[in-house]
């Protein structure tokens, strides 16, 4: 039996027209803001961590349950996996232990991002798997592309993956790394493995919705997936 996922209804039909702008406003303005103290604090448990465990970081931004950041752990067991999501319920239900290297990590992401960069982090693998699409116009700024925090996003560098079940988002995520960067990465149609990353893969995919990836490495000495 098919799921019954909804689909994404927007009066998007493009990339939205704002959206260079923000991203070159967003690059040339310094952020004032102090990242909150709960979040100070579960950035210096994760630094502690992956100083003991010692290997290259993958980075699951907006992890959820968690359940992405187990599979990313068993695929790549030489490497340190960090999931972060905002959810203390998502973050607490029971998917039985976690593998020895990873760790999640309860955070806001805009402030964990600021501070990995504070703090020379440089993930290997760094993952973005099926955000919020925001999908109304006015939502913009609320998108990960459209928020003031993209610079810091990409300024980690790695090879970086987004996942999503919306065209556009993708197509504005590229764009918006384009706009830093000036390079170019294809966004395209992919059907994901028998073994979803996450709970929202499988039920996009069990619904018949075409689910889009955009991978770009943005330091030329690491391979790209």
């Amino acid at each position: 039996m098919k799921a019954a996922s909804r689909r994404i209804d927007s009066p998007q039909t493009a990339p939205h027209d704002d959206l260079v702008r923000r991203v070159e406003r967003a690059r040339e303005s310094v952020w004032q803001r102090s990242p909150a103290e709960h979040t100070r604090a579960a950035f210096a448990n994760a630094e502690r961590w992956l100083s003991a465990i010692d290997r290259p970081l993958i980075l699951d931004a907006g992890c959820g349950v968690g359940l992405s950041t187990r599979q990313l752990a068993e695929r790549h067991p030489d490497c340190a996996v960090i999931g972060v999501d905002r959810s203390e319920d998502r973050l607490g239900r029971d998917h039985g232990a976690l593998p020895e290297n990873a760790l999640l990590v309860r955070a806001d992401l805009v402030d964990f991002w600021r501070l990995a960069g504070a703090a020379g982090w440089r993930p290997c693998r760094h993952y973005l798997l099926y955000p919020n699409p925001y999908p109304k116009r006015a939502q913009l700024k609320k998108r990960w592309h459209g928020h003031p925090v993209f610079p810091a996003v990409i300024a980690l560098g790695g090879s970086l993956e987004l996942r999503t079940n919306w065209a556009i988002y993708a197509q504005e995520f590229a764009l918006a790394v384009s706009t830093l960067c000036g390079r170019d990465a294809p966004v395209e149609a992919f059907t994901p493995a028998a073994d979803h990353l996450t709970p929202f893969e499988r039920k996009y995919a069990e619904s018949g919705q075409t689910l889009w990836r955009y991978r770009i490495v943005l330091d030329a000495t690491l391979e790209s997936s």
